[in-house]
C-alpha cells in the first residue's frame, strides 16, 4: 500500500510518501480500522460507515476486476 499526504504548514505544503504493509483490520459496528506498518512509519486510517458505503458503491459502479481472471497454478 502506498500513502501520500499533502499538508499545510506555517512555510507552506509538504508532502509525505510512504509504502506500507496493511498489518491488521479491526472492525467494530461504527468503524473499520486499517493498521498499516513500514520501516519508516506506521499509522491507522480510520474509516466510518459512510466512508465504507461510498467505497462500496463506487466499486460497484466502477469495477476495476471486470474482465480480470485468476489464474491458479499446481506445483
Amino acid at each position: 500500500m502506498n500513502i501520500k499526504i499533502r499538508k499545510q504548514n506555517k512555510d507552506g505544503i509538504v508532502r509525505l510518501e510512504s509504502s506500507n504493509e496493511i498489518k491488521e483490520f479491526i472492525e467494530n459496528d461504527e468503524k473499520l480500522l486499517l493498521c498499516f506498518k513500514g520501516k519508516d512509519s506506521s499509522g491507522i486510517i480510520e474509516l466510518d460507515k459512510k466512508d465504507i458505503e461510498k467505497i462500496s458503491r463506487h466499486l460497484e459502479i466502477n469495477n476495476p476486476f471486470q474482465g480480470s481472471r485468476i489464474l491458479k497454478f499446481e506445483k
